[in-house]
């Protein structure tokens, strides 16, 4: 157990040293991905797709995604460009019947008004792809004018071939908001990921500050003709800087090292093994919740085609929890330890006009905002149509099932979250104008929780306006 703790911890110390100088929905196609799913964009995703057939064609491994730590694309493949620089700006209106979701008795419907700048700086070559992308945001309501807010929403990828076996990645996404709705493109994000990990955004507290921060850094080397081996290190942070809007909930944190092997058994199928570790805290007032967790599992990957893959993964999962705190009291309740099983699958999909993305996964996870580290069930779904040149749709889907891996004598807080968004766009003036219609549906039932017991149901309508510019590379 001692080995194993020294071998992950060293893979943290290298995903931390990569991204110690760091503290995502996608305007589509000229803002940065949430740090809620990780910082890959439908622009940086399609860089892997695009160059998959090549990889394949030369004898050259995929990174399966169970290990690759990055997200599906939501861009269709006639929406595929590199090598420019992109900015713009979004103006955006919405009304949503309870602003003051999970803060306030009585539902209080106001109309915000939101601009957002946008710039993204994405380059490809031969051996190194980077995105750089940054929209801040200015968001003012008309009738709750105390919750106006400015919003800095960064995202940065970088995938470096150090040879032509070696591979280096790094993602790290940065969110400061006080509404997860405020966001340039809510409903056009790469939200599904095929990985066996990842930070727990799931519990939304809608009008409170919030301070994310998602990162990763991994080594993924091909050392035979059909073999792969791999290293990874990653982070999340969770910090809500005025508690008092947040009761019930708390910062968390997580960290997490991981090593797999893959192997290529057939031209489209590949299985594997990874081994992970977890660090998951939570801060309630009287002290730190701590769980670790180690886990062994299983995967299959089947490419169908170089742009339409299915992924699953299983395995057992031990969880060491120390005392835990609630709420009220110094005294912690007694730790415990378990093991659970972790499993997951994954599908995703891009056409010429279409892509769909599909994940489920139980694992073991932070808690997100609540009490402790949680047994959590969760699903995504994403798919895009490009209806006629200038007009698509989008619809987003996310639902997540969160129970505490050991409740205190008092409630608990488990509960879970669904959201949905639906969206159309339509371009205007050639590709620089655009405007977009979309409609969002938040229900939470998290009763215990003071800061999202009342009014956990938000319908919220938008309508966007949006100019953009692009300017090629090196051209």
């Amino acid at each position: 157990m001692r080995i194993g703790k020294a071998v992950a911890w060293g893979l943290i110390v290298l995903g931390g040293a990569a991204l110690w100088a760091q503290s995502g929905t996608v305007e589509q196609p000229a803002a940065p991905a949430p740090a809620a799913t990780g910082v890959q964009s439908g622009d940086s995703a399609k860089s892997d797709s695009m160059s998959s057939d090549n990889e394949q064609n030369a004898g050259q491994m995929l990174t399966p995604p169970p290990v690759s730590g990055g997200t599906y694309p939501v861009a269709v493949t006639a929406e595929e460009r590199a090598n420019y620089l992109r900015g713009g700006v979004t103006f955006n209106t919405a009304y949503s019947d309870n602003v003051l979701a999970g803060t306030s008795g009585t539902p209080v419907s106001d109309v915000s008004y939101s601009i957002w700048p946008t710039l993204m700086l994405d380059e490809t070559s031969s051996r190194l792809h980077f995105v750089l992308s940054y929209a801040p945001g200015f968001t003012f309501y008309q009738r709750v004018s105390a919750f106006n807010e400015t919003d800095q929403n960064v995202g940065l990828e970088v995938k470096y071939r150090l040879s032509p076996h070696v591979t280096f990645s790094a993602r790290d996404g940065f969110q400061k908001t006080s509404n997860v709705f405020n966001q340039p493109d809510l409903a056009a994000g790469g939200v599904v990921s095929g990985g066996a990990g990842g930070g727990n955004l799931s519990v939304i507290a809608p009008v409170a500050d919030r301070l994310s921060n998602i990162g990763s850094v991994g080594l993924a080397y091909q050392f035979g003709t059909d073999s792969m081996v791999g290293a990874s290190g990653a982070f999340s942070n969770l910090h809500y800087p005025d508690a008092a809007e947040v009761p019930g909930l708390f910062d968390s944190a997580s960290q997490s090292g991981s090593g797999f092997y893959a192997r290529r058994i057939s031209k489209t199928h590949y299985v594997g093994a990874i081994y992970q570790y977890q660090r998951l805290l939570s801060y309630p007032a009287p002290g730190t919740n701590e769980t670790q967790t180690h886990a062994a599992l299983a995967f299959l990957t089947v490419y169908v085609s170089p742009r339409f893959s299915i992924s699953a993964f299983g395995g057992p999962e031990h969880a060491d929890s120390g005392g835990q705190f609630s709420v009220s009291g110094t005294a912690s309740t007694p730790g415990a330890q378990s093991w659970k099983p972790d499993a997951g699958g994954s599908l995703s999909w891009q056409g010429l006009h279409t892509s769909l993305a599909l994940s489920y996964s139980h694992m073991i996870a932070s808690g997100g905002g609540l009490l402790g580290a949680v047994e959590m069930d969760g699903a995504n779904a994403s798919f895009r149509q490009q209806i006629t040149r200038l007009l698509s749709a989008t619809l987003l889907g996310a639902y997540a099932q969160n129970d505490l891996l050991i409740s205190p004598p008092v409630a608990s807080g488990n509960g879970h979250t669904v959201l949905g968004t639906a969206s159309v766009q339509q371009q205007l003036l050639g590709q620089h104008l655009s405007v977009q219609l979309g409609y969002t549906r938040l229900h939470q039932d998290y009763s215990t929780v003071a800061a999202l017991a009342a009014n956990p149901d938000t319908n919220r309508e938008f309508v966007s306006l949006s100019y953009q510019f692009a300017r090629a590379l090196g051209r």
